[in-house]
């Protein structure tokens, strides 16, 4: 009987999906399948097989020395994914302008419906771009606002996003309103309320962070949505950490915009984004990089980035198939299994303090943690340094702490590791402070 690795190898044999490659391009990448055992078991089950994740881990090329749990900033590309990449790469050189431009190039469709397949919305409302940053910026810059309308969003949320904010503010008149959030919190409704507290008459505009990134807390943007929706409030919902990591359909989220970085939770190759415009709200978007309708109602008119990197965006495809290869909720569970497990060894530890939920539904793969009388910088300094665990510091408005994500190539005996190096530090720590209090 064969094993899940061999039984992957053996029926890993397509090209990549992301469109019908010319009969003289060699097929050369394998695209993953789902095992056919998938369904006997529950996710929680699934989120503890070894012999699974073991394979998955396999299929990384990851340092084996170097402890990356800095993998909310950016994810490494399977294997898969970077021959991909190389591939095409090499394609376009032959002669780019040709094979860009006139082959490659009309693989976006088929790649627009693979992510709007993923993402549970119609292909139409789908814009393939470079990142979370550049998606929400096309929205912000491009929303017909004017002098005195109101602009609802957080102190937590992305800096990139406050300074698009902070620019048209500056530019155009606007007013922002800033909600100054307590995290992490456990309560629903504690945290719309403060939102429905700062709409007005004015507001035209409510911005939302699906996973705020500093500190791994989930919003409820349906239910902020939804308020914001009764008083004709549109919702932008930033997504840059939940696309292909939490298990849902973006038109669930209830947001008229939203967008995401696929080299996050995607595993598709770095400078790679997608953003979601609610079909009917397309024509109200002027193009960022405008094209000969800038306020047409096509989603394509937000594509008009000049030469990108082909190579990049068509590989995209092929982490769609490993990440269905997996399944979201089996790497959401198996996200959430590793964070909690070193968060519980570690949460009772003198004087360490966590400070991300446990619970699934208010907290995904993103954790944050400190340890008193010590700085950020000291505690992810000595991480790296002594124990060559690379995370990284949190100081940002009333933040702070070491953020760790851990992602599913991971494996509990890496993360034991990391248990060890805190542990060391925090028993250091108690005895440095029991010194200078007997001084």
């Amino acid at each position: 009987m064969s094993t899940r690795r061999t039984f992957f190898r053996q029926t890993a044999a397509a090209a990549t999906g992301a469109l019908t490659l010319p009969q003289f391009l060699p097929e050369t990448f394998a695209r993953p399948v789902a095992f056919a055992d998938a369904g006997l078991k529950s996710v929680t089950q699934w989120a503890q097989d070894e012999d699974f994740w073991s394979w998955v881990k396999s299929e990384y090329t990851v340092s084996p020395t170097l402890l990356n749990l800095n993998n909310g900033g950016v994810c490494p590309q399977p294997k898969v994914v970077q021959d991909a990449h190389i591939r095409f790469y090499q394609y376009c050189n032959e002669a780019p302008s040709y094979y860009m431009w006139r082959i490659l190039d009309q693989g976006r469709e088929s790649l627009r419906e693979k992510l709007a397949d993923l993402g549970g919305c119609s292909a139409e409302e789908i814009a393939i771009n470079r990142n979370a940053t550049e998606g929400l910026n096309t929205v912000i810059f491009g929303l017909n606002l004017k002098p005195g309308d109101e602009v609802v969003l957080t102190k937590q949320d992305y800096p990139n996003m406050l300074n698009a904010w902070k620019q048209r503010e500056k530019r155009d008149g606007i007013k922002l309103v800033y909600l100054n959030l307590d995290l992490p919190s456990e309560n629903e409704d504690s945290l719309v309320d403060q939102y429905v507290k700062a709409f007005t008459a004015k507001t035209k505009v409510v911005h939302v962070t699906h996973m705020i990134n500093w500190i791994g807390q989930v919003m409820p943007v349906r239910k902020i949505a939804d308020e914001a929706h009764k008083r004709g409030i549109e919702v932008i919902a930033d997504g840059a950490h939940s696309f292909a990591l939490f298990d849902f359909k973006i038109p669930d989220l209830g947001a008229d915009y939203y967008a995401t970085s696929l080299h996050k939770w995607l595993c598709a190759p770095f400078g790679s984004g997608m953003l979601y415009i609610r079909q009917n709200k397309i024509r109200n978007v002027w193009a960022l990089l405008s094209n000969n309708e800038p306020d047409g109602p096509d989603i394509r008119k937000f594509e008009s980035l000049g030469t990108r990197s082909f190579a990049s965006e068509m590989a995209i495809g092929t982490a769609v198939d490993f990440h269905n290869s997996i399944g979201t909720a089996r790497k959401f569970a198996r996200a959430h299994y590793l964070k909690n497990y070193w968060m519980e060894k570690v949460k009772d530890l003198p004087g360490v303090k966590i400070h991300t939920s446990l619970k699934p539904e208010f907290a995904g793969a993103v954790a944050l943690f400190s340890i008193d009388g010590m700085k950020t910088s000291e505690v992810d300094g000595l991480l790296l340094n002594k124990y060559k665990i690379h995370t990284t510091g949190i100081d940002w408005e009333n933040i702070h702490g070491v953020r760790v994500t851990p992602h599913v190539y991971h494996s509990p005996k890496d993360l034991d590791r990391l248990v060890a190096a805190i542990t060391a530090i925090s028993e250091k720590q108690a005895v440095a402070g029991k010194q200078k209090k007997a001084e």
